[in-house]
């Protein structure tokens, strides 16, 4: 089933309008090449209209948030809603200061998003209205482990209902749940999180998996998360010793490139709860 949400977005080649930050606009434009998405980077105010009509899927990431380009994003982002085209949001560092928790907040209103996709404590702030999330990091009282698993999961599962959105929860273990039904994914590498922006392409490339299965919204998200920390399990086995992040960042976007439908089902690490 996974496999089958990668093949088609390999057929359908879907294109994808990102709202995302300037650390990592370019991986994000890669990891959707690599995908088999097409990309266009647009924030321009008067122009995000136009470009969100001529895409099939919209990415808004809130990673290096000014007030420019909040317009930008609640613009896009209703003009998605108005053409029923999916959207995920990725609130990067909610809760770490007033800005982004009150621009979160306004666009969770304003906006439906199909998935939301970020760390336990961001993710914690959407439903809560406030959190402690540290910088884009989950505040480490927020761990997903394996003993809290079953209440995180319950709380995915609440906030999907309340949202009518798919949630991802992402870190060590990667939960991706409606309201009825949760993934909870064991795939990735440690050393993922020594590069900056994985999470931002993980968003970027849902958004082309979202669009091209717009009738399986919940297993394309899993499949997508499967297949970003898949591609980091294999980009890791090739590093030699002189290899370091850098290297890693690129291996993880050629794995991407490289992966197929039956590789993906190989590979992927899950449970359903």
């Amino acid at each position: 089933m996974l496999g089958e949400m990668l093949e088609n977005v390999r057929k359908n080649t879907p294109l994808i309008h990102n709202i995302t930050n300037y650390v990592t606009v370019n991986d994000c434009a890669n990891i959707l090449l690599a995908c088999g998405g097409s990309p266009i980077m647009s924030d321009e105010e008067e122009e995000v209209c136009d470009i969100t009509t001529i895409c099939g899927g919209l990415n808004i990431n809130m990673g290096t948030l000014n007030t420019r380009t909040i317009t930008s994003m609640l613009k896009a982002g209703k003009r998605a809603n108005e053409l029923d085209h999916p959207v995920i949001f990725d609130p990067v560092g909610a809760g770490a200061s007033a800005l982004r928790t009150e621009t979160a907040k306004k666009l969770m209103e304003e906006v439906h998003f199909s998935v939301i996709r970020g760390n336990i404590s961001e993710i914690k702030t959407l439903a809560l209205g406030s959190g402690t999330t540290k910088g884009v990091d989950a505040d480490i009282a927020d761990k997903v482990t394996e003993d809290k698993l079953d209440e995180v999961v319950a709380f995915a599962k609440k906030f999907s209902k309340e949202t009518n959105a798919v949630v991802a929860i992402t870190g060590a273990i990667d939960i991706v749940a409606d309201s009825k039904k949760a993934y909870c994914i064991r795939n990735g590498h440690p050393m993922m999180s020594s590069i900056t922006g994985t999470g931002c392409q993980l968003s970027a490339m849902t958004a082309a998996f979202i669009t091209a299965n717009k009738e399986n919204m919940l297993e394309a998200v899993a499949a997508s998360v499967c297949t970003m920390g898949y591609a980091g399990e294999i980009a890791h086995k090739r590093l030699t010793p002189k290899d370091g992040n850098s290297s890693y960042r690129n291996y993880i976007i050629d794995a991407v490139y490289n992966m197929t439908p039956e590789m993906l089902e190989d590979g992927a690490k899950y449970e359903v709860r």
